[in-house]
């Protein structure tokens, strides 16, 4: 798979990236085999689902043996056209999260890129951003939000970006990567994954902005749009967090909360031309917002933080979900999928150090357990023990 003699290591070492002459083979780079091998290897192991063209990832071994000289040369050459995206909705809080979800092949692609781009541009990144990097997690950003609250900013300004990934802009998503990528095949290819368009209901509709949540490139291309608004917060000497599209900043006094989200909004809308929501951006006490799932204790000395009631909440109602009679599955397979999805949450909130909200989970699901059990056993049964539950004792009649 390649011919190119180097490897993208040697290639990155030898090229730090630093002045745009040093990345006109860049495109080289990313068809580099060890690098394709690693994209694969990613793509496989994150599984999902086939895209428009109905391939799986098991398949796309064989099929890149059979047509990887077709097209390398496609990438090579400047030509490489992707296929739509195909729509997926998933439910959230309030509404739904639009999913483009690409060919297994333009995901292993869109992978190579992300892997040197992320060489590039990580290590220019802010040390406050979080989200999607390598060796960074939602968990340091929420220790930063504590240890912030916990030096004396009380406030925390609330920012919210009205359906980022769904409504940015195309030549800004490429005016940040053309700073420092110079080889234009990259630039071109990246704009066709932008523009590739989405199938809905078996018709194409065309993608005039924004970035499919779903495909591999995303996450680093929201990074390098959201580093400019990294570098003016830090310009500002503000204290922040971002993961994501989910940025807070920490103030001492509501007053100032109000000023610096008036300026910080306006340098969003301005600047970055994205959408501010202004309904849910505000200016709180930490433990009265809810960030990345958690929020924190209402303690001056040393503020714990804990699992917010919203997250409980929707954790009862998938268990419930889960659970529900109407879905016609065996218990096993429930029970199956009730250890699948605890053992995924737990992981994520089992790094809580305030555990007074999580004790009736348990209790929550040992009852709804309890009530497919009774409901599964034949009628007879159930009145045998209904009776043995309410029957008196023999002695009472004697």
């Amino acid at each position: 798979m390649g011919s190119w003699h180097q490897s993208y290591e040697e290639f990155i070492a030898s090229h730090r990236f630093e002045t745009p002459t040093s990345q006109l083979r860049l495109m080289e780079a990313i068809c580099e085999r060890n690098n394709m091998k690693s994209a694969i290897k990613r793509v496989i192991k994150n599984k999902g689902a086939p895209g428009v063209d109905g391939m799986t990832v098991r398949k796309i071994k064989r099929y890149l043996k059979r047509h990887w000289t077709k097209i390398e040369k496609a990438l090579l050459d400047g030509t490489y056209t992707p296929m739509p995206v195909r729509r997926k909705e998933i439910p959230k809080p309030g509404g739904v999260r639009l999913l483009g979800i690409p060919t297994v092949l333009d995901r292993v692609i869109q992978q190579a890129v992300a892997r040197i781009f992320n060489r590039i541009w990580d290590h220019t990144f802010s040390e406050f951003s979080s989200g999607f990097r390598p060796k960074r997690s939602a968990h340091d950003a929420i220790r930063k939000y504590r240890e912030y609250v916990q030096s004396g900013l009380r406030y925390v300004i609330d920012i919210d970006l009205a359906k980022f990934f769904d409504r940015v802009n195309h030549d800004r998503l490429l005016a940040r990567p053309a700073t420092r990528v110079k080889d234009k095949r990259v630039l071109k290819l990246i704009r066709s994954f932008l523009n590739s368009g989405v199938m809905i209901g078996g018709l194409e509709q065309p993608t005039k902005e924004g970035t499919p949540q779903g495909g591999p490139l995303s996450p680093i291309l929201s990074n390098i749009v959201l580093d400019e608004l990294d570098k003016e917060l830090e310009k500002r000497g503000l204290c922040f967090v971002r993961y994501a599209d989910d940025c807070v900043i920490f103030v001492a006094s509501k007053r100032a909360g109000n000023q610096v989200m008036q300026r910080v909004s306006r340098f969003i809308e301005k600047k970055l031309r994205l959408e501010v929501n202004r309904e849910k951006s505000a200016v709180g006490r930490p433990w009265e917002r809810k960030y990345l799932g958690f929020c924190l204790t209402n303690s001056r000395k040393t503020p714990k933080v804990c699992v917010n009631w919203k997250t409980i909440k929707r954790f009862k109602q998938r268990v419930r979900g889960i659970t529900a009679r109407r879905r016609g599955r065996s218990l096993s397979q429930m029970i199956d999928e009730l250890n699948q999805f605890i053992s995924g949450w737990w992981n994520y909130y089992g790094k809580t150090e305030s555990f007074n909200r999580l004790p009736p989970l348990p209790h929550r699901i040992r009852h709804r357990l309890r009530a497919l059990i009774w409901k599964h056993w034949p009628p007879a049964r159930r009145a045998y023990a209904s009776e043995r539950k309410t029957a008196k004792p023999v002695w009472v009649n004697s």
